[in-house]
């Protein structure tokens, strides 16, 4: 991204100093190979999903590339309870079938605590945020890491 920034400044800078005297080949030359690879989109990548976003140009004396990003919906209960439920569903040591929103992950799942911290590490990596250790070691079944979720980013209904 720097090379590319880079050579718009070269660019530019060419540009405005070809008005000015009789034109500097040498320097819209060494620009031009580089400006011909540029992509008028960015790979943007999130927890939740993978898209491409266009980029826009600022006016401005120098070209500047500018990224425009937007925010997500906001969460509520089903949209969490949903999300918790696919990555639990695609947890290798869960049979899905037997899952269940009331479901222990010990008693009723059989997972022992390693696999339990991997399903925090899980929902950690989902939601974006970290759950502290002390915690973790209460969530125990789907619908209280979805209470936990909705009372950490002020989700009621």
């Amino acid at each position: 991204m720097a090379s590319r920034v880079l050579a718009l400044c070269v660019r530019q800078l060419a540009r405005s100093s070809a008005r000015f005297s009789s034109g500097n080949i040498a320097v819209r030359a060494a620009a031009a190979p580089v400006l011909s690879n540029l992509r008028p989109f960015s790979f943007v990548a999130s927890s939740q999903r993978t898209r491409w976003i266009e980029q826009t140009r600022i006016t401005s004396s120098v070209g500047v590339f500018c990224r425009q990003y937007s925010d997500l919906p906001p969460l509520t209960l089903e949209t969490i309870q949903q999300r918790v439920m696919y990555v639990l569903k695609l947890y290798d040591k869960i049979n899905p079938e037997k899952l269940a929103t009331s479901s222990h992950f010990m008693k009723d799942l059989g997972l022992d605590s390693l696999d339990q911290v991997e399903i925090i590490m899980a929902m950690e990596d989902e939601f974006g945020f970290e759950i502290p250790d002390g915690e973790a070691e209460k969530l125990m079944s789907p619908q209280e890491i979805v209470h936990y979720i909705a009372d950490k980013n002020d989700v009621y209904e």
